[in-house]
């Protein structure tokens, strides 16, 4: 037919029939209902030649990229990237990392999969261990006028992420840095914990340093706000213990791993029970762990040796006299009068102790 004859002799025919697909994407659909009834096979459109691949075809009947949303502004792209199911990427970030003359990954082996996934094959590493290296020659490449995308392993650059330096730096440059919105871990998490929404401060990662680490946790233990945290699964146990003193064991809390994947879980319980649920059985994938804010309503004001022994019990850990007192003060109780009770109960343990 002679459908047939002119399809067969597109197929072989030159780079500019290809173009003429490209460009022409309503003139191609017109023949698509019928290429699939013609003697010739449909899936001759898919790669009989490079120039006539599926993929520089409009065939889909959608309009370019380029002609929809307009070409790409040179600048930063911080773009969101699936926390464990490749699916939950938006067609802008698909379109963005497509478009882009660079991409920066943290971890290339670990966005190599979604790259790859994809068909986008650009890459250069770029995390907090070689930010300063990599700031200058990205920043020229900025400044050039390319189009530069940032991804991290997993959700949004910057956020509990590397990036933020970069960021800062092209916003003090007059670089504009563009947010591709997407896939958020402690948004996901929180959206299915149960606990309230209405306010929450997120923590992230807690800092190495004990010290650091128990200052943190203190003013979160006494915000109203519910508190997110980023939990690796080996600190899980050590995190719980830490909770429990500062927090309370009748704290409400969510722990959610493994997000959108295969194995998906939310754990949801109180302090203690979570401390007795894995005590012995440490959870894979890092956690997501959410706690519910400190209520309004006055506790009740434990004794003196209920105090005593809450002291007792923090010193035995290896606490200074002042570290003790701010631990057991987490609760609703003052702390000069629990400072009081630690003087005159183990103030001859300490040859000398700042206030």
């Amino acid at each position: 037919m002679l459908l047939r004859g002119w399809f067969q002799s597109m197929v072989v025919s030159s780079s500019s029939i290809s173009a003429t697909i490209r460009w022409r994407g309503s003139f191609c659909s017109v023949y698509t209902s019928a290429l699939r009834s013609a003697s010739v096979p449909y899936r001759i459109l898919y790669a009989p030649h490079p120039k006539l691949a599926f993929s520089s075809c409009s065939i889909d009947h959608s309009p370019s990229e380029s002609s929809k949303q307009g070409t790409l502004k040179p600048g930063l792209y911080l773009v969101a990237t699936p926390i464990g199911n490749l699916e939950d990427i938006t067609l802008r970030a698909l379109r963005v990392l497509k478009s882009a003359d660079v991409i920066l990954s943290e971890d290339t082996r670990h966005s190599g999969k979604l790259l790859q996934h994809y068909s986008i094959n650009f890459q250069l590493s770029y995390h907090k261990f070689n930010e300063a290296q990599r700031e200058q020659q990205v920043l020229k490449r900025l400044k050039d006028g390319e189009i530069v995308a940032l991804i991290s392993d997993a959700g949004t650059p910057g956020i509990s992420d590397p990036g933020t330096e970069l960021a800062k730096l092209c916003v003090s440059k007059g670089i504009p840095v563009i947010p591709i919105p997407g896939p958020s871990a402690l948004v996901a998490a929180l959206s299915a914990s149960g606990l309230s929404t209405n306010e929450f401060t997120f923590v992230g990662f807690l800092p190495k340093h004990a010290g650091s680490r128990k200052e943190r946790l203190l003013i979160s233990a006494n915000e109203a706000a519910t508190q997110i945290f980023f939990i690796p699964p080996h600190k899980l146990s050590q995190f719980l213990e830490e909770i429990n003193c500062l927090f309370g064991a009748s704290r409400q809390c969510v722990m959610a791993r493994e997000m959108t994947k295969v194995h998906e879980e939310f754990w949801r319980g109180t302090v203690k029970e979570a401390q007795e649920a894995f005590l012995t059985n440490q959870p894979k994938g890092e956690i997501t762990f959410i706690i519910e804010g400190k209520t309004t309503c006055v506790d009740e004001i434990p004794s003196e040796s209920e105090l005593e022994n809450d002291l007792r019990e923090m010193i035995s850990k290896g606490n200074s006299l002042s570290e003790a007192v701010k631990l057991v003060a987490a609760g609703s109780v003052r702390r000069k009068t629990i400072y009081s009770i630690a003087l005159r109960k183990f103030g001859n343990q300490f040859e000398s102790e700042d206030n």
